[in-house]
């Protein structure tokens, strides 16, 4: 983690916006955090947030009302084994990557479980997602994997696709996943660059919650195909067809980084157990598992 900012006065009283006369009468009454060190005030910038955003009176009354101990967002199958071998206490709440982060911003889950895509650049989209959220002011982005991500098919890919023009052209049905849910913000971007409408595309009528799900509906023969990540395919005896290696990352607020939970999960991620299993699943990279991407 990174040190803490400590503002001076004058630095302080821009960032609050107010006069340094009014930021005196908070310094004096104590309702702002502050230090006296060497005879200068310095102001801790996060606790300043936290200060703004809880909309305090007195700095002993920072502590926020504790989120459930649950990570919203993403499903990933080496995320929710590593959250039950580790022993965090936390619980997975699969709903896309973008409802994990509504529901963060909550203070509903105590983190999210991220994949986000794009126009742009796909390996920085999670952390310009997170810094575009004011709720967010205080998160911290934690790496926990690179993963592949691309189309499951049936055994043996009968249909022979490879592309999404491919999908189009033979009229395969394809899955999609819920609005905002990462992958089917990358289906979205493919389809972009592919100049392909996925009004185009010949879709199956309800949306699919987590890659398990698409990977059931494919084996069952309701969809010809749709988009999720190696493990899954693996896991469910499908074919893959590689579209794009991604960042899945964790995000919380610092506060929550250092408590018991988070600090359970973070060390696991270092052991060699957690390598193992990434290895035995397949299409990933965790060398940066555990690295802190992103401290507002």
């Amino acid at each position: 983690m990174q040190d803490d900012v400590f503002l001076t006065t004058d630095e302080a009283a821009a960032y609050l916006r107010l006069k340094e006369r009014k930021l005196y009468e908070l310094v004096a009454n104590g309702d702002v955090p502050c230090s006296k060190v060497t005879g200068k005030w310095l102001f801790p910038r996060a606790a300043l947030d936290r200060w703004v955003a809880a909309g305090l009176a007195k700095p002993d009354g920072f502590v926020a009302e504790p989120a459930p101990p649950i990570v919203g967002g993403s499903h990933d199958p080496l995320l929710e084994w590593s959250l039950r071998q580790s022993a965090s206490g936390l619980a997975l709440l699969a709903e896309g990557s973008e409802s994990g982060l509504d529901r963060l911003e909550r203070n509903e889950v105590a983190a999210a479980a991220i994949h986000l895509h794009g126009e742009g650049d796909d390996e920085a989209a999670n952390i310009a997602g997170v810094a575009a959220r004011a709720g967010l002011h205080d998160a911290v982005v934690i790496g926990f994997a690179r993963r592949e991500q691309g189309f499951l098919v049936a055994a043996g890919n009968p249909l022979g696709l490879g592309t999404l023009a491919d999908v189009a052209r033979r009229e395969a049905r394809i899955g999609l996943r819920p609005t905002g849910a990462g992958a089917q913000l990358l289906l979205a971007a493919v389809a972009a660059r592919a100049g392909l409408a996925l009004e185009s595309l010949r879709r199956a009528p309800v949306a699919y919650p987590t890659g398990p799900d698409l990977a059931l509906a494919i084996r069952g023969g309701e969809i010809d195909c749709g988009i999720a990540t190696r493990a899954v395919a693996a896991m469910h005896g499908l074919d893959f067809v590689p579209l794009v290696w991604e960042r899945f990352d964790l995000v919380l607020r610092r506060r929550t980084f250092f408590e018991p939970p988070a600090q359970r999960l973070f060390g696991f991620l270092r052991e060699p157990a957690f390598t193992r299993r990434a290895e035995a699943l397949g299409g990933y990279d965790v060398a940066s598992a555990g690295i802190v991407r992103l401290n507002r």
